[in-house]
């Protein structure tokens, strides 16, 4: 058991490096893999191959690396929270928050004439207030309400008077603010600069940390939480831990590349299918290593066919979401 764990850690770790050197090596103009690896060892290649890879397509594939990983530990997260597999990474509505605050930005600044004072915000940070906002309220609702289920439900609830908001300001909108708006729900992983990278980055590590400090909770929760109680785990902090975790991982996601759809809810089947394993110390970084692998491969396909990424995650996603409801159902029977 421990040998097919190791070689498929070593299998997938070779093939997300593969596909990273691959996307990066994939384009308008195609360029050699010695010469990808040339430009990022700083060995003999073309200045002007250098320039391609190191200055375009290299921030766009880390962004492609980080937000697989970012995505598909916070699906982990709330599937084994919840104890619900079809639970995803914006479950608890963290995904309508940050398009409330791009839908506030982009369609309700021109409405109510505040395109100056909101210039200097920006999408991803509109997005990255709303979705801070939607964590200090589930924060407070988590505090006051011991039910798990109970938050999810209002979280549920919270996504969907927010998904009416912003109908409401997409009715209301001109035509170049709704397209710019539409724009942005498809997901693009080609529009972080490096400077958004400063925060990107962060951003993410500090949510793997969090996520990497709860994989003994997350273990106790697989049980229930009244087992985890008996066991001594301070449910409402580790909750909140992995809230804060979830929100750090998916909503900085979101801000920054949109809502990408799937990733998370798919990825951490694939991973517990692949390793025959319930175990977040294997879980964990198994996701980290599917989900990295699985959207820079999305990204690929997306520049080979010219295609929004939220198209391929879903083409991908779909048939693994059907796969796992087919699975339960029949598991109930």
């Amino acid at each position: 058991m421990r040998s097919r764990t190791s070689i498929l850690f070593v299998t997938l770790t070779v093939l997300t490096a593969f596909l990273f050197m691959l996307d990066l090596a994939v384009g308008a103009v195609s360029v050699p893999l010695h010469d990808v690896w040339n430009a990022l060892t700083g060995g003999d290649c073309p200045r002007s191959t250098a320039k391609i890879i190191l200055n375009i397509r290299l921030i766009k594939a880390v962004v492609a690396l980080l937000a697989g990983v970012a995505l598909s530990v916070s699906g982990l997260q709330m599937q084994t929270l919840f104890r619900n597999p079809l639970a995803g990474p914006y479950v608890l509505g963290i995904s309508s928050g940050a398009s409330l605050g791009v839908a506030l930005f982009i369609l309700g600044a021109p409405l109510f004439g505040l395109s100056a004072t909101f210039a200097s915000l920006g999408i991803a940070g509109a997005a990255w207030i709303g979705a801070a906002v939607v964590l200090v309220i589930i924060a407070a609702v988590g505090h006051c309400i011991k039910d798990i289920m109970v938050i999810l439900i209002l979280g549920m609830m919270f996504s969907s008077g927010v998904g009416a908001v912003v109908q409401i300001l997409q009715y209301l909108s001109k035509e170049e603010s709704l397209k710019a708006f539409v724009i942005w729900t498809m997901g693009s992983l080609g529009d972080v600069t490096s400077a958004q990278m400063l925060i990107l980055v962060p951003s993410v590590l500090a949510g793997l940390l969090l996520a990497v400090l709860t994989i003994k909770p997350l273990n106790l929760l697989l049980f229930g939480e009244e087992y985890a109680v008996t066991m001594g785990l301070n449910v409402r902090r580790s909750r909140g831990l992995l809230f804060l975790s979830t929100t750090l991982l998916a909503g900085t996601v979101t801000a920054f590349c949109g809502p990408i759809g799937f990733i998370g809810l798919a990825m951490p089947h694939v991973t517990r299918m692949l390793f025959r394993n319930s175990n977040h110390r294997v879980l964990l970084p198994g996701t980290i290593l599917t989900g990295a692998s699985v959207l820079v491969l999305c990204d690929l396909v997306s520049k080979l066919f010219t295609l929004p990424i939220n198209a391929i995650t879903a083409l991908l996603g779909i048939p693994v979401v059907v796969w796992v409801v087919l699975r339960k159902k029949s598991m109930t029977v």
